[in-house]
């Protein structure tokens, strides 16, 4: 725990974000970055997706078009060079690397308090997983409260998973597969009066429990700990936990009162949300920038830094 308090001291409210160094063992970087505080003890059992349970579920999964919502900031597979898709995969080799030390197929993905960016988090990690070749990945809306996911790619947000606890829906009518990729989602679902009553009925570690014989995958987006019992929950019933700060807001109190407030601690990183990218990915930006410029060079077109040089040999040749 005082690893994930160590890190966290880095990106307190009033800190400027270049300030954030980070100690051995943690990563810090990027518009998203992945102070993650990876703490888990290596144990056998790892899990083998069953790809034959998903097989004949497939046949049956509704397919849906590549369609995010403008303003949700998920990472699209023909624009890989922006910066924070690089973040998001630096945390995914992070995760994948305890998955194979531990079981870890079932991941919560929450915050301390709202708008500290767990559903954007929650996204993007799901998105980069599924770009790995067979690596089926399922991003599951369990914020029955404030759900977001059918939001972000501008799905139905029914039928879901409140439809499936309640018996109104079989599992194959509430998920969706994205069209050509690895990503499935199961939004929430109808509008309940009682989240979290519906949470500790038992179909929900049923159903926690089948999906990793699905998927390699499964992301829970989950309302904040300090807000709810959800996420708590959820968490007890999941393999691990990945909290969400934001940089400048997420006050270390507030951190440790969710963390001393989980019935099951198994949080297994931090993802610091929120840096500048002109404080702290200056020199990744121009390694990158330099890259893809050089690419389009190659196809034919004068790239921004030839573009410059042109300039100045033709003011060099007006000046003589």
């Amino acid at each position: 725990m005082s690893r994930v308090h160590d890190a966290l001291r880095r990106v307190e409210p009033g800190r400027p974000a270049s300030t954030a160094v980070s100690p051995p063992g943690h990563l810090i970087s990027g518009p998203l970055s992945a102070a993650a505080a990876f703490t888990a003890t290596p144990v056998s059992g790892t899990g083998v997706v069953d790809s034959g349970s998903l097989s004949g579920l497939i046949e049956q999964i509704q397919e849906i078009p590549w369609d995010p919502a403008p303003e949700a900031h998920l990472i699209d597979a023909q624009r890989l060079q922006e910066s924070p898709t690089e973040e998001f995969r630096s945390l995914r080799t992070r995760i994948n690397h305890l998955q194979s030390m531990q079981r870890l197929h079932t991941l919560v993905v929450t915050s301390a308090s709202p708008a500290e960016g767990k559903s954007f988090t929650a996204a993007n990690l799901a998105i980069v997983e599924s770009h790995l070749q067979g690596n089926f990945t399922v991003l599951c809306d369990f914020d029955f409260r404030r759900p977001i996911v059918h939001s972000l790619f501008r799905i139905d947000r029914s039928p879901g998973l409140t439809d499936y606890l309640q018996g109104k829906a079989t599992l194959a009518e509430i998920i969706r597969r994205i069209a050509g990729t690895n990503l499935f989602l199961i939004p929430a679902g109808s509008a309940v009066l009682n989240p979290l009553e519906l949470l500790n009925l038992k179909e929900v570690k049923v159903l926690l429990d089948r999906l990793p014989s699905m998927f390699n995958w499964v992301v829970l987006d989950s309302p904040p700990l300090l807000f709810a019992a959800d996420a708590n929950l959820l968490a007890t019933l999941c393999d691990g936990t990945l909290l969400v700060v934001r940089l400048g807001q997420t006050t270390i109190d507030a951190v440790s009162r969710a963390l001393t407030g989980m019935s099951h601690n198994n949080v297994i990183g931090v993802v610091a949300n929120a840096a500048k990218r002109g404080e702290l990915y200056s020199k990744y930006t121009y390694y990158h920038s330099y890259y893809y410029e050089k690419t389009e060079s190659e196809s034919g077109e004068p790239n921004e830094a030839e573009a410059s040089d042109a300039e100045a040999e033709a003011d060099s040749e007006r000046n003589r």
